[in-house]
């Protein structure tokens, strides 16, 4: 009697992906600049993923312990977007998940105290590109590892809320004085950086650089004690980027099909000598290859609507 291999491990390596991908386009995988372009067009893919909707491989937990006062809070850099959140408090036995609804920009805009106390029961998602700008802004007085209050070379570029990185250390900073070029009520170490002191020595060294983070902006603001609460969420994350052709694709062996389908329509039509008739083709089974894994890649629990309470008065 046959024996089955007792194995399932198949994967496909960025070689082996490419080669394929090249081969459904009628061509063979000759120069390195043939892997170079297959290697940017597989990033430019799992970008178009994660615009088509959500990728359940990539969805992961995290929490933020919430601080007294502090209203916004850094998310990881390779955020795409929240999918579900809940303010938390206690722990083990005590544990108390309460929901923390998801508000707009427009929202968020018109609450007229932002800086109200309380237990946080909605939150706005800010979501930035995770890309740092340099600036000719330097630290003009040196700092400790405490300091809310930090004084820069010149604050006119800087917007009047933001993150900003010196050294290896982000900051958040909530309020700006122009007048004094001083960044207020400070809160250090964000984004599981460490604060530490950082000296001054002019406009040589300690350059600022503006961190556009991902982040939450939670509403009321927490009160005293801050510590009570966490904000747990699960997000959605960028695919990794295609590795250097040893490593495999951040990517689920069912979704494999639809991978090599997409890199080789996306090759088809930039590489000369791929007929129009089969670019057509490739682009067809691309679309139904995507059809049935995005089919499976979903999820399969019924969805429940829960009807908020609400009364008013005449």
């Amino acid at each position: 009697m046959a024996q089955t291999t007792g194995t399932s491990v198949f994967d496909l390596n960025m070689n082996d992906l490419i080669e394929e991908s090249f081969e459904r386009c009628g061509l063979e995988l000759r120069t390195g600049y043939d892997f170079k372009t297959a290697r940017r067009s597989l990033n430019l893919l799992t970008i178009e993923w994660a615009n088509r909707g959500i990728n359940l491989w990539t969805i992961e937990e995290g929490q933020i312990p919430m601080v007294s006062n502090q209203i916004t809070y850094a998310l990881p850099v390779d955020t795409i977007d929240i999918l579900s959140m809940v303010t938390r408090t206690g722990s083990d036995s005590n544990q108390s998940d309460i929901n923390i609804n998801r508000i707009s920009t427009d929202t968020y805009s018109t609450i007229p105290n932002k800086n109200a106390t309380g237990r946080p029961i909605q939150v706005w998602i800010n979501r930035q590109s995770g890309q740092s700008n340099p600036t000719t802004v330097y630290l003009a007085t040196s700092i400790s590892a405490t300091d809310t209050t930090i004084t820069l070379s010149n604050v006119s570029s800087l917007a009047s809320a933001g993150y900003i990185k010196i050294d290896s250390e982000i900051i958040y900073y909530p309020n700006v004085d122009n007048a004094t070029n001083e960044l207020l009520n400070c809160y250090r170490g964000q984004a599981n950086t460490t604060a530490a002191a950082h000296i001054a020595t002019g406009p040589s060294y300690n350059y600022v650089d503006v961190q556009n983070l991902p982040s939450i902006n939670v509403w009321p603001s927490p009160n005293p004690p801050g510590s009570q609460y966490t904000f747990v969420y699960w997000r959605l994350r960028r695919i990794q980027d295609a590795g250097t052709g040893i490593t495999v694709n951040d990517i689920p062996f069912r979704l494999l099909p639809p991978l090599v389908a997409g890199l080789a329509y996306y090759l088809s039509i930039k590489l000369a000598g791929v007929d129009p008739q089969r670019v057509a083709f490739l682009q067809s089974d691309y679309d139904k290859q995507w059809d049935l894994a995005s089919q499976e890649d979903r999820e399969k629990a019924s969805i429940r609507f829960v009807p908020r309470n609400m009364s008013y008065t005449r």
